[in-house]
């Protein structure tokens, strides 16, 4: 905890706790810095600018939109809601991200936009998912919701894309409760983004002195984030650097302890590009096939809350209504059925990972075929 408190103090003070006050600007500042970004918007959620994104690519009926299996709901619907058609794809078996070469497969003249999710702030390959969206003139829209401070080759990821969103939940690792930002890396989003920010308004226009009143000008909603909220998250990124520090550590810490056990365990662990530096969202592992909910209840019973994480989105309900003729995705299922996520937060202590990962050891160890 940091200057939390004290600038959601001063934020009530100021008399201004809606939108766009001053910690809303200096938010902005920090992320602009932060992800090399030409403007930031503060959102009362991921799952928001994600709905913006939509309307600024103007997604719509008859469109087709590629997004992952292995994915929250937030990914999908935020384009669903306008309309498209969803074409669900496989992820990489190391990053967990989207497949360039099931992308690859999955591309014709209908697709409008390629969704890509950087899966526990490990980038996924935009070097080639840039290039597969331009080739049919597609724009690349980032997911970035697990992924902010994590680079690949120095660069942010959420820059690569034409748009990125990020999430400011109490489970990333910056948080205000709820919140969200839309990254704009293009100069032509500005204004279209900040009248849908406005409730279709040219507010923004209005306080820049470009017009001398705002009017209603097209679509647009209450995505803005109360300046309360973005006065906790001002103390929040403030604070990064030992923030980073601590969960590096904890990912380090863990790695060093599961590497000498993995192979005779059949365990896999979270994968790390060498010209990558991850964000340290989580830290999970991928299990023996099949053994995951023994694993699971036999930590339960000594007292460490490990979980599951995504449920396939292509063979949900929603998935199946909302997306066409189903593709296969075998390595979503796969991994969904296998990956563990152990305790990871800021505060963790040394003692409290020795102790997740002695009942992991000792689960998959009693779970096993002797």
């Amino acid at each position: 905890m940091g200057d939390e408190l004290t600038y959601v103090h001063e934020a009530i003070l100021s008399g201004h706790s809606s939108c766009s006050g001053q910690f809303t600007v200096r938010a902005i500042k920090l992320l602009r810095e932060i992800c090399l970004a030409r403007d930031a918007l503060l959102t009362t959620s991921c799952t928001d600018a994600l709905e913006m994104a939509a309307m600024l690519l103007d997604i719509g009926p008859g469109d087709v939109v590629i997004v992952p299996s292995f994915t929250f709901t937030s990914t999908a619907l935020a384009f669903a809601r306008q309309g498209a058609r969803l074409r669900f794809c496989d992820i990489d078996p190391m990053t967990l991200g989207l497949d360039p070469d099931d992308v690859e497969a999955a591309l014709d003249e209908r697709v409008k936009a390629i969704v890509t999710v950087h899966y526990a702030g490990v980038p996924s390959d935009v070097d080639r998912l840039g290039p597969l969206a331009a080739s049919i003139g597609a724009d690349l829209v980032e997911d970035n919701a697990h992924g902010l401070f994590a680079t690949l080759r120095g660069q942010p990821l959420g820059s690569f894309g034409r748009l990125s969103t990020l999430s400011f939940h109490e489970t990333k690792n910056f948080t205000c409760g709820e919140g969200g930002a839309l990254i704009l890396n293009q100069e032509r989003d500005i204004e279209a983004a900040h009248i849908l920010l406005d409730k279709g308004t040219n507010r923004q226009a209005f306080l820049d002195g470009l017009v001398d009143k705002y009017t209603w000008q097209g679509l647009g909603s209450s995505f803005g984030l109360s300046d309360l909220l973005a006065a906790f998250l001002t103390a929040q990124l403030e604070k990064a650097d030992e923030v980073r520090a601590c969960r590096r550590g904890a990912a380090v810490a863990y790695r060093t302890l599961l590497e000498p056990v993995a192979d005779e365990l059949g365990i896999r662990l979270p994968y790390e590009p060498l010209d990558a530096a991850p964000a340290d969202h989580m830290f999970y592992v991928l299990l023996p096939l099949g053994i995951r909910a023994d694993v699971l209840e036999r930590m339960r019973q000594v007292g460490v809350n490990a979980t599951f994480h995504y449920v396939p989105l292509h063979s949900s309900p929603a998935g199946l209504r909302f997306a066409e003729p189903q593709r296969e995705c075998t390595m979503t299922d796969d991994v969904s059925a296998r990956l563990v996520r152990l305790p990871f937060f800021n505060s963790i202590s040394d003692n409290e990972i020795a102790r997740s990962v002695h009942a992991l050891v000792e689960a998959v160890r009693a779970s096993s075929p002797q």
